[in-house]
């Protein structure tokens, strides 16, 4: 699946365009300064960045000048965001290396799409899924359907998300709290029983015997695995 990292410190943005990507079925991971956002890329190496402009610590024109001299990095694919709108500012964050150029404020259907076009020009370009599957267990994340057994399963939305981002990262360890700034975001202020209330109606669902899961595996004080 596609790595986005999303560079933003306008909090709110900065979720939504998450929460955006992650139902598209992209992994994301976000930085809210310039300096954070040049770790995690030597680091992660993700397929695309997002970055606004107006960045504290180091600017995200700046950041784009870095990225682009940097042989390694020369291609990574950067669309920039402003809420600069004139010619002068396009071209300056264009003839930056930037690959695109979004204006605030924007649609998020809008952005997809930027993001998905900027991806396809890409070397290497992978999309991103469209169903995660496992056994009999297929979840549509652009329909937003689950089906269990050639069966359609009725999840509300928080029990989509949740096992969209379980299934995602079959075979690995998923926190409490992980899940819950994944799921509820970092501004939900919810307990961690939350979870766990969560993933008993996610059982009765899709487990043939909820008492004994085989799908949604509890790793006692850690959080949840999926077994693919």
């Amino acid at each position: 699946m596609p790595s986005v990292l999303i560079v933003e410190d306008e909090e709110v943005l900065l979720r939504n365009l998450e929460a955006r990507l992650r139902d598209d079925g992209f992994q994301v991971f976000a930085a809210s300064d310039g300096e954070e956002a040049m770790a995690h890329i030597r680091a992660a190496r993700p397929d695309l960045v997002v970055l606004d402009i107006m960045l504290p610590k180091l600017d995200g024109l700046s950041v784009c000048r870095m990225l682009r001299k940097d042989d390694s990095l020369a291609n990574l694919p950067i669309i920039m965001l402003t809420a600069r709108g004139t010619e002068v500012d396009r071209i300056v964050g264009l003839e930056s290396g930037a690959d695109d150029y979004i204006v605030k404020p924007f649609s998020l259907g809008e952005f997809l799409a930027r993001v998905r076009a900027v991806l396809r020009r890409s070397p290497g370009h992978q999309p991103p899924q469209e169903q995660l599957v496992a056994d009999d267990l297929s979840l549509d994340l652009k329909g937003h359907k689950l089906f269990c057994g050639g069966a359609e399963v009725h999840l509300s939305n928080r029990e989509f998300m949740l096992l969209a981002e379980l299934m995602r990262n079959s075979g690995a360890v998923l926190t409490r709290d992980l899940l819950l700034t994944r799921v509820w975001g970092e501004d939900n202020f919810v307990e961690k029983r939350t979870v766990d209330v969560h993933v008993r109606w996610l059982r009765e669902k899709i487990e043939e015997d909820p008492s004994q899961p085989r799908r949604i595996v509890t790793v006692r004080g850690v959080g949840y695995r999926f077994e693919g």
